[in-house]
């Protein structure tokens, strides 16, 4: 299980550290692609295992060629996504592209989010967490609701 939250630098080639205690999980390489969100300014990367991205991918196979909308975004998540094997010191190389979809400057926080791991810019992380700290509560009286 992808837990916890780290801050690491971003290298000029744009390689990031992945912390150890996810490597097991991860593997040898991780697949990253955009983020899903709905909150304009708030991009982030996913990055999963092979397996993980396997069971995602999967879902989305299962759309009808004739829905436009899940077809646009598969197109979309499936085009940007980048399998990053980890060198030898634990670093992955993440793509100029989706270094600049996510806005990603010096510093990258990585965040554990169960099967897979979200990598955010410095600063929208800081936006992001701020939003949700203000959601909170009403984001739990929405979990209640569906029984979670």
């Amino acid at each position: 299980m992808l837990i916890g939250s780290f801050t690491h630098g971003v290298d000029a080639k744009g390689r990031v550290f992945i912390p150890a205690k996810w490597r097991d999980d991860l593997g040898a390489s991780v697949i990253v692609t955009r983020g899903i969100f709905g909150q304009a300014g708030m991009q982030c990367l996913f990055g999963m295992s092979t397996d993980a991205w396997k069971e995602f991918a999967a879902r989305f196979s299962s759309l009808p060629e004739t829905d436009v909308t899940g077809q646009t975004f598969r197109r979309m998540l499936f085009s940007n996504a980048a399998e990053c094997e980890l060198d030898k010191q634990g670093r992955i190389l993440i793509p100029l592209s989706l270094r600049e979809f996510a806005g990603m400057g010096a510093e990258a926080v990585l965040v554990g989010v169960d099967n897979r791991i979200e990598i955010w810019s410095m600063e929208k992380w800081r936006k992001h967490n701020d939003s949700m700290a203000a959601d909170y509560n009403a984001a739990l009286q929405q979990l209640a609701q569906r029984g979670i």
